[in-house]
């Protein structure tokens, strides 16, 4: 089983390349909010927990969103592996996912990081705000904020993987097509 993770600032085109990835090498695309959106839908013990979080304006804690996963990868057949979107996004998450993998034998295949600049960040962002309307993403201080917590919390993810022989960058400012193309020629040899 491989297990990849896409990895990336807000705006990198993490969403554009999953639905992709995960068709060309059967991979089971978990995003954490899709996941947390299916099991409180479900009305699942860790969905209950979550949307009770959720609804008091409170952030989900890692042991849940840890316990999503863990429960899609014992469930989940007829792929070749799974592509995490959203997760991990701090070192603490990471080794967390490294010892749950460690129990079956497994670890992580490779992260597929999508780079781009900040500049480029909020100019996407922006981009996205106005084509979906989405009002989160309309303001420069909320993007700014967004940047910063992503160098702050998540960027020292780079080294975690780093140091492993697991991180692979590619540079995601071409068209979506160029991306893609880097993306497959990289997995192509993983």
């Amino acid at each position: 089983m491989k297990y990849f993770i896409l990895f990336g600032p807000p705006g990198a085109g993490k969403g554009t390349q999953a639905s992709s990835m995960a068709a060309e090498y059967n991979l089971c695309h978990l995003s954490t909010g899709e996941l947390l959106r299916k099991e409180i839908a479900a009305g699942s013990e860790l969905g209950l927990k979550a949307k009770s979080l959720i609804d008091a304006g409170a952030l989900v804690p890692d042991e849940i969103v840890e316990g999503m996963i863990e429960s899609a990868f014992r469930t989940t057949t007829g792929v070749s592996g799974f592509l995490l979107d959203g997760f991990p996004r701090t070192t603490a998450q990471a080794a967390a996912l490294d010892s749950m993998l460690a129990k079956s034998g497994e670890e992580v295949t490779a992260v597929v990081s999508i780079m781009i600049p900040d500049s480029m960040i909020k100019e996407r962002i922006r981009h996205r705000a106005a084509i979906e309307g989405r009002a989160d993403d309309a303001s420069d201080e909320t993007i700014d904020n967004r940047i910063r917590t992503y160098h702050d919390k998540t960027e020292p993810l780079v080294g975690y993987y780093r140091e492993k022989g697991k991180y692979h960058e590619i540079d995601g400012t071409g068209t979506i097509e160029e991306v893609r193309a880097k993306i497959f020629s990289l997995m192509g040899k993983l």
